[in-house]
């Protein structure tokens, strides 16, 4: 990327386009059995939590001018990194495969009876071919073209939220989510991005103006998205909402929104999983790295269907809550810096406890959640193990 420096806009509207997607209004359709005031609240107090790592992660990189990955290495040491790198790396591809695939079969749908043709195949690969043009086209150029993408599915969703808003009677609520599951389902999506925005606000012209831009925008963007899917299936009784655009008779521009949504998501996952892996090993160029991930990604979403991906978000918040509350422990409050370190043994520990205490919590589902007493904890092990070493 070079010496160019983005603008806070460009950042704004990343995120923007970030937040836009059909996982996010297809998460926001599982809140249904809580109803729609204690879903929604929720959807917003989930976002809070989850925004204000995301924050911390964001200023890190803005501060120290390190892509996300790096920045871990300020507290697992510089080979430390590597392994949630390479977790990055993994989920990242994960998530172009989810965002494509979700992509395709609603495409498949809007456009089954306008042409007569349900191939998710061919939907596939041309989804993965426009997040391809997005690669190439990359960070610096990008500000342009994503003012007419994001201004086109801003002007779409706030059309889209209108039609939802406009259903008809409450459909009988059944399923079973206890608050605190909610409370992490909605977290777990800003958790996702944490290890990523770093890519983008170290290279901002103003990285601290960016950082609050991007979140706030994110924040607003998928609390939205969440709330489309929440009120889409209570007052229309389905959760797809594909099936529902077609209902609403969106045609080609229910078509505009999913391809330019799936693209805006999935391109900051391929692009940031080229940033992981020339952060583990310098020889590997990040655009030609974002490339084969996006190849990849399609490769995975055409060939095999993954569809639960609730438990996949689950895990995200699992690995990258303790990650980034030790990394906030060092940084903001014991100003430690173990980037000259190979390992961080006692830090990897903390994680592992982090981790370990989220995976017990989830299954005793506390009216708040996994993600604060799962920081809280590891902030002050963290706090006690720096006083212990000294």
């Amino acid at each position: 990327m070079g010496s160019y420096k983005t603008s806070t806009l460009s950042n704004g509207l990343l995120w923007f386009g970030a937040a836009v997607s059909i996982a996010e209004i297809f998460t926001g359709t599982l809140f249904v059995p809580l109803g729609f005031a204690k879903g929604f609240f929720a959807i917003v107090i989930g976002h809070i939590i989850g925004c204000i790592l995301l924050y911390y992660a964001g200023i890190i990189g803005a501060k120290s001018g390190k892509s996300a990955m790096e920045s871990v290495g300020l507290s697992f040491g510089n080979k430390g990194r590597n392994y949630f790198a390479m977790l990055n790396v993994l989920q990242l591809v994960g998530w172009t495969a989810v965002m494509i695939i979700q992509g395709a079969k609603a495409m498949g749908i809007m456009l089954n009876t306008n042409l007569g043709m349900q191939s998710d195949l061919l939907w596939g690969v041309i989804i993965g071919a426009a997040i391809l043009v997005w690669v190439v086209i990359g960070p610096k150029n990008l500000e342009k073209v994503n003012i007419f993408a994001i201004g086109s599915l801003f002007i779409l969703t706030i059309f889209l939220g209108a039609t939802v808003f406009k259903g008809g009677s409450q459909t009988i609520i059944s399923g079973d989510l206890g608050f605190g599951a909610a409370l992490e389902l909605s977290a777990a999506m800003p958790l996702s991005w944490l290890p990523l925005i770093s890519d983008y606000t170290k290279d901002a012209k103003h990285p601290i103006a960016a950082t609050r831009v991007s979140v706030i925008i994110y924040f607003m963007g998928s609390t939205f998205m969440y709330t489309i899917g929440l009120v889409a299936a209570i007052f229309t009784g389905e959760s797809d909402i594909a099936v529902i655009m077609y209902k609403a008779g969106f045609g080609i521009l229910g078509v505009l929104i999913i391809l330019f949504s799936t693209v805006t998501t999935t391109y900051l996952d391929v692009y940031s999983a080229g940033v992981s892996l020339n952060t583990i090993n310098k020889m590997l160029p990040e655009k030609t790295m974002a490339i084969i991930v996006c190849f990849i990604g399609t490769a995975i979403a055409i060939f095999t269907p993954i569809e639960q991906y609730q438990n996949f978000l689950y895990l995200i918040g699992s690995v990258f809550a303790p990650m980034i509350s030790v990394l906030i422990a060092d940084f903001f409050i014991l100003k430690k810096d173990n980037i000259k370190k190979s390992v961080d043994a006692t830090n990897f520990i903390i994680w592992l406890i982090g981790f370990l205490i989220y995976r017990v919590l989830l299954n005793i589902n506390l009216a708040i959640g996994s993600t604060i007493p799962v920081m809280i904890i590891t902030v002050i092990i963290c706090v006690i193990a720096d006083k212990v070493r000294k």
